[in-house]
């Protein structure tokens, strides 16, 4: 089984101090740990942005993409290899924004993937200029009068375009977030899991002191995550309360168990030499 340590790249994190991006790289350690796979067989994609330097800094196979294309690429991974464990991370403006439309279509087929979402509600690498997450009202150097727009609710997207493991957690609360990596890794299936994560340089309203005065853990005894319109219910409660936990989870077949070929191998492993090109063409016409 792995340790810790063997997930440590020799690459220190260059993320300001404080910054919420500091415990979910340690609580993705850890739950790559409790997960008991190899580090060999785990792949990191990353966008671009503070958290799209994360690969760099845990000892994995990893690639670090363009702005909002983390999952096109973890998508290509996964097809290439099915048996690996494929994990993307990104920020709410890569994920949300830029990568919109990769997010939604990579949800709806269901690939068997674990996407991270580093949600600060601003910009922060490019200096805290408002992000989809960014609440409506919310003044920054690109909207020095306030936000104009409704917030993206990422986990009700989620859960309407067809993931099937959708949770929430707080960079604050590391043992929450480890168990619920952990979760989102072992299951089968596309996997989002959203984290409250403070910009303390940028973003002075969703602060650490902000959230731990409203999170609070959905109760795995009296909400039933299985329950699709509960889940979208509870995907819009925002304000003096906000929910973290498991919101919704399904078990359904993923987009690679409709893949022949990928029954009898993977992609990557399949034989060059016995390929015919005109038997290619011709299926295609």
């Amino acid at each position: 089984m792995a340790t810790v340590q063997q997930y440590e790249s020799g690459h220190p994190p260059e993320w300001c101090p404080g910054c919420g991006n500091f415990p979910i790289l340690i609580a993705l350690k850890n739950a790559l740990v409790q997960s008991a796979i190899d580090p060999k067989d785990t792949v990191v994609v990353s966008g671009i942005g503070c958290s799209g330097k994360l690969p760099h800094f845990v000892k994995t196979y990893a690639y670090e993409s363009l702005h909002g294309r983390s999952l096109p690429v973890a998508t290509g991974v996964k097809l290439g290899n099915h048996k690996l464990t494929v994990i993307a991370v990104g920020g709410d403006g890569d994920g949300y924004g830029i990568g919109m439309g990769h997010f939604i279509h990579a949800m709806r087929r269901n690939l068997d993937l674990t996407y991270i979402v580093h949600n600060n509600q601003v910009y922060g690498l490019t200096t805290g200029q408002t992000a989809p997450t960014s609440e409506k009202g919310y003044k920054s150097k690109s909207t020095p009068h306030g936000v104009l727009e409704e917030p993206v609710n990422p986990l009700a997207l989620a859960i309407s375009s067809g993931a099937t493991y959708v949770a929430r957690t707080f960079s604050g609360d590391l043992p929450h977030m480890v168990s619920t990596i952990l979760g989102a890794i072992r299951h089968k299936g596309f996997a989002l899991v959203d984290v409250l994560q403070p910009c303390v340089t940028f973003n002075k309203i969703n602060t650490y002191p902000y959230f731990m005065q409203r999170v609070y853990k959905l109760d795995a005894g009296s909400y039933n995550a299985m329950d699709k319109q509960a889940a979208l219910a509870k995907s819009f409660e925002w304000g003096d309360k906000i929910p973290i936990g498991i919101f919704y989870k399904e078990d359904k077949p993923t987009y690679e168990d409709g893949i022949p070929h990928l029954q009898e191998m993977p992609t990557c492993k399949r034989p060059l030499d016995n390929i015919s090109v005109d038997k290619i063409l011709d299926e295609l016409q």
